[in-house]
């Protein structure tokens, strides 16, 4: 008996959330928006990326000896 209720109360919660439409402050989102576009960026902290490409040609004989491996799969 109690599951009757307690469907008919969650039908009646999912149709009040559906249906929910809050009044929205347009000149608070704009003031919120466009205060994002000055912040700084959460990367500008990170160090740059060093330039490996002098270590190319050095290193390219390992990895091309490492293609050339065979990966097989034990099955049992």
């Amino acid at each position: 008996m109690g599951r009757g209720r307690q469907k008919a109360k969650a039908t009646k919660q999912a149709r009040d959330i559906k249906y929910y439409s809050p009044n929205t402050d347009y000149s608070a989102l704009q003031r919120e928006l466009k205060s994002s576009e000055r912040a700084p960026s959460r990367f500008s902290n990170e160090p740059v990326e060093p330039d490996y490409s002098a270590y190319v040609d050095k290193y390219a004989d390992d990895v091309e000896e490492d293609d050339d491996e065979v990966h097989t799969r034990r099955i049992g």
